[in-house]
């Protein structure tokens, strides 16, 4: 489709986004008003060109995945699909700890094309959606694209900085590009509205935020390793690999710590920021327990082995802590 193009001393390819994809998706088939709204949604990889000098760990790259996703549905469909789309974004992000949000909506720009009818629907419909979710927000009034009203949501890390991720775009000008249709209750063709959704925005980046607004100190439920066992002897060991064991079939990611002193392994475990950790001797070996201690310096003393894996399946199932 596109000629390749030399950037930097490097050959690049152009690549289209993920929208067209979903379009012809869409056109492959033939639809009804019944049949809306049609929902598909992807982690496509796309691509952007960044000045070299520009590029900054996993916040600015040329390539990067974007959890994209793309509604088709009728006009009086769309305050009821934008409203499920604010709902998701709320449940995902809270999930990862964040509750504050800058949320704007952008209108109609002067130079945009569809219908000032659809636009007028478009613009009610998103700030029907806002308020019956209850948030407040901004109005930038003519910042919307020329094919769509949107709403932009900012998330606030640990430290106060926003971060923009989640995006509602309706789009009025693909529709119209790519010829798409569906039969109203009147057999007569209409085009339909597209939504383009994206909760985490860039998953890179995200990861990126994660990371910075933890200061690498994850939750229990996100943590890369939730558990590592310390063994005070070689003894114990068997008992230890049990545990393991049934971390592992539970679910729990789970790692045996090296054998060292005691104070060594807390001390490798606690820089590793590990949620928890579980130091075992002879004395759990033969009650079935586990002397837990959680990151940060809690100590809790001696637990059924049982307990702790059931508290650990808990947190993973609510995302919650230990």
């Amino acid at each position: 489709m596109y000629d390749q193009m030399v950037v930097e001393d490097e050959q690049y390819q152009l690549k289209p986004m993920n929208c067209p994809f979903h379009v012809a998706i869409y056109k492959a088939g033939y639809f009804s008003y019944r049949d809306l709204p049609k929902r598909w949604a992807e982690l496509g990889t796309v691509y952007r060109y960044e000045r070299s000098g520009t590029m900054h760990g996993l916040f600015r790259v040329r390539g990067f995945t974007q959890d994209d996703a793309h509604i088709f549905c009728l006009p009086d469909q769309i305050a009821t699909e934008i409203r499920r789309v604010l709902d998701l974004v709320e449940e995902v992000l809270s999930a990862f700890g964040f509750t504050k949000y800058e949320v704007n909506l952008s209108t109609r720009p002067e130079k945009h094309v569809g219908e000032e009818e659809i636009w007028d629907v478009a613009e009610s419909a998103l700030t029907e959606a806002l308020n019956a979710k209850g948030w407040s927000y901004l109005v930038d009034d003519g910042g919307g694209a020329f094919y769509g009203p949107k709403i932009d949501i900012k998330i606030q890390d640990a430290i106060g900085r926003k971060w923009q991720c989640s995006t509602i775009q309706l789009d009025f000008n693909l529709p119209h590009r790519f010829d798409m249709t569906y039969v109203d209750a009147n057999g007569a063709k209409q085009r339909p509205i597209m939504i383009h959704r994206a909760i985490f925005g860039s998953m890179e980046r995200f990861f990126g935020i994660l990371v910075e607004n933890f200061a690498g100190a994850f939750p229990l439920w996100l943590a890369p390793v939730q558990a590592r066992l310390l063994p005070v002897n070689d003894t114990v060991l068997p008992y230890v690999t049990e545990i393991a064991a049934c971390m592992r079939t539970a679910g729990i990611r789970a790692e045996v710590m090296e054998r060292a002193s005691i104070a060594k392994m807390i001390r490798t475990a606690e820089k590793a920021k590990t949620p928890v950790m579980a130091v075992v001797g002879a004395k759990e070996a033969e009650s079935g327990s586990l002397a837990v201690r959680l990151y940060g310096g809690a100590d809790l003393g001696s637990l059924p082995a049982d307990e702790v894996i059931s508290r650990i399946t808990t947190a993973n199932q609510t995302k919650g802590s230990f």
